[in-house]
């Protein structure tokens, strides 16, 4: 079993409303499933409306309060439309943005197409954009709220992420971690109540990540469940640190990495 800390304690607890993104499969779906273990209703978005029911079906079957719905989420319009549907359930306390997807093998800068670019960047990136656009303004009116996203390690602008290769990918995780980072400037640096961080979940076995990565969906998503239920405090006394705010940061294993 993961050590969750307070998360195993707060087990069958009412801890309010979370949406992933991403959350039919993979690392999004293991954040939902340790959320909802945790006592919160979530809402589990996939690709299409049908994966999105199937996944919440899932986390039913184990007496999670789950509900499952989809989107093309490159659409902004598309987006919007989900939102109006999910009614309630668009206003979370904790909103993860997990959805995203790899660029072909052999994508470098100058072998990439137009088309594969605009794949890539509309889920990683815009992806992200659009949700943030239409969940997070509730959160920032009530001045309370978490905002994980799910970034990597090739991503970053110091070690694996300045190796080349896969360009589109690596590109849309940096242009990533830069929108984290100054949604968190924007947001006060945790001051005004909303926590925005993304995490490194590092190689996982999930259908991105395929069946010989070294690391489960389930270690992967436990730093977004660490984070979504510890507050400031907390993260600070993680750090050692008490002036320095500790949220706008990029997260693995519950340390900070450089980004």
């Amino acid at each position: 079993m993961l050590n969750l800390g307070k998360a195993e304690e707060m087990e069958n607890v009412d801890q309010g409303t979370a949406l992933i993104t991403g959350g039919a499969s993979g690392i999004g779906f293991a954040v939902a499933k340790q959320l909802g273990l945790a006592g919160f209703t979530v809402t589990v978005l996939g690709s299409t409306t049908e994966s999105g029911q199937r996944a919440a079906a899932q986390l039913r079957d184990l007496g999670i309060d789950a509900f499952g719905e989809g989107a093309d989420l490159a659409d902004a319009s598309a987006v919007s439309l989900l939102r109006e549907r999910l009614g309630p359930l668009a206003q979370p306390q904790v909103l993860v943005c997990s959805a995203g997807v790899m660029s072909e093998k052999m994508s470098k800068t100058l072998k990439s197409t137009s088309e594969e670019w605009h794949r890539v960047m509309g889920i990683n990136l815009f992806g992200v954009v659009n949700t943030l656009t239409n969940f997070a303004p509730p959160m920032v009116a009530a001045r309370s709220g978490r905002v994980i996203a799910l970034s990597a390690c090739l991503g970053r602008f110091s070690g694996p992420g300045t190796s080349g290769g896969l360009a589109p990918y690596r590109v849309s995780k940096a242009a990533l971690n830069a929108l984290i980072r100054n949604f968190a400037a924007e947001t006060g640096w945790g001051s005004r109540g909303v926590l925005v961080d993304a995490v490194c979940p590092n190689h996982c076995r999930t259908p991105m990540g395929g069946p010989d990565a070294p690391r489960s969906a389930e270690q992967g998503a436990e730093t977004v469940t660490w984070l979504a239920i510890t507050d400031l405090a907390g993260r600070g006394q993680q750090l050692g640190v008490v002036n320095s705010p500790p949220t706008g940061l990029l997260w693995e294993d519950r340390a900070v990495v450089p980004w």
